[in-house]
């Protein structure tokens, strides 16, 4: 796109009023997450659904009362396409983001923003140049769940935040998902397929990470589809499927994170993070609700066992995935930053990457990328409340 063009687009762009629209390519399994929400919240409006499988698209199209259906070209063709969520699989997120870009859209990224840091750079790149504004999942940490817990921790709940723990375990995606193979494609893995949800998390609370060291090892060179038509049907393996990292944040605080698709015991959500004041968990960063617990330290021997807990609910109102598109969608209308921005999400994939070229090398690698402090989501504005003037 020229730069006149772009201009134009921005043009168009700041004089529409009312609800955003929305298009979306890519309708596979997570997009009826999105389409839950994005088709109740009254700032955004879905107007069109597009999918190398066209039949898909028209069948969620029936299913969500969405007006358009068609191939991908066809929703970067639509004039009432303002936004484009890109649900396609991690190697095609930036060839159609860039596709959306050169049509005049914005664009909202399933994670990862891509999947090496070169293409993730050309595309914060290209929408610069075209004034447009690219956004990236998760966007469930931008829900009260992850909001109240970073919430009370920006207010000293724990004091300063000295260290944390994460774990991701069990036994895979190949349990539930009848195409699971792109799953463990590049692009994929525990790492970076679960690993946006935690890293996203931590570095909202912590900041900029500077520097890791890891660890990590692939169980089985094939796996097996165990649902649907292709159940039985090998796939290859060409990620790690286990990971222990020890990152270190520019502040010089210190976080463990392990992330597994080998373990047959699961265990899931832990975010554990420790203050100088005590210690505080956060719900599952892959989901939208639960509230906070904090943990004193103890003050007897015998507390060391059974420490005081005490429980903050979440505040705000639960919406789920697309709630990282309305943010952006009323920050275009309004002129006003969104949350969930490229810079975060390159920076987190440059943290992954690194994890993964640490435990290639055996040595720890420094990350070249950092990212200004993450805000927190007015949880005050209620996503179903309709605020954009028609």
């Amino acid at each position: 796109m020229s730069s006149a063009q772009a201009t134009n687009a921005d043009s168009v762009a700041s004089a529409r009023t009312g609800p955003v629209g929305i298009g979306i390519i890519g309708t596979g399994m997570i997009s009826n997450a999105y389409l839950d929400n994005l088709t109740r919240f009254p700032d955004v409006r879905v107007v069109a659904l597009g999918d190398l499988n066209e039949a898909l698209a028209a069948e969620k199209a029936e299913t969500y009362g969405v007006p358009f259906s068609g191939s991908p070209a066809s929703v970067l063709a639509n004039d009432d396409v303002e936004i484009v969520i890109n649900l396609t699989i991690p190697a095609a997120h930036v060839p159609v983001a860039l596709d959306a870009i050169a049509a005049g859209k914005h664009v909202w990224i399933e994670k990862p923003i891509g999947i090496n840091r070169e293409e993730a750079k050309a595309l914060l790149a290209a929408a610069d140049a075209a004034g447009l504004r690219v956004g990236v999942a998760p966007d469930t940490v931008l829900n009260p769940g992850i909001q109240t817990a970073l919430r009370h921790l920006a207010a000293g709940v724990i004091g300063t935040p000295i260290s944390a723990r994460t774990m991701m375990r069990y036994s895979g995606p190949d349990l539930f998902h009848p195409n699971p193979a792109f799953l463990f494609a590049r692009g994929g893995g525990p790492l970076l397929d679960m690993g946006p949800y935690y890293v996203t998390t931590l570095v909202s609370a912590f900041g900029p990470v500077s520097k890791v060291y890891a660890t990590g090892s692939t169980a089985k060179e094939t796996r097996t589809v165990k649902i649907g038509p292709n159940a039985g049907q090998s796939f290859p393996v060409d990620v790690l499927t286990h990971v222990d990292a020890l990152v270190t944040f520019e502040s010089g605080a210190s976080a463990q994170l392990t992330f597994s698709n080998d373990s047959p015991l699961a265990e899931m959500g832990t975010v554990e993070i420790i203050g100088e004041g005590g210690m505080l968990l956060t719900p599952d960063p892959n989901h939208a609700d639960g509230g906070t617990r904090v943990a004193r330290h103890p003050q007897t021997y015998a507390e060391k066992l059974e420490p005081t807990w005490e429980d903050y609910p979440e505040e705000g109102t639960v919406t789920g995935r697309g709630y990282g598109a309305l943010d952006m969608a009323r920050g275009i209308r309004e002129g006003a930053p969104h949350v969930a921005t490229g810079e975060l999400a390159l920076h987190v994939l440059d943290i992954m990457l690194a994890i993964e070229e640490s435990a290639a090398a055996g040595e720890v690698v420094a990350i070249a990328s950092t990212v200004e402090p993450v805000p927190l989501v007015d949880y005050e504005r209620d996503p179903f409340e309709a605020t954009l003037s028609s």
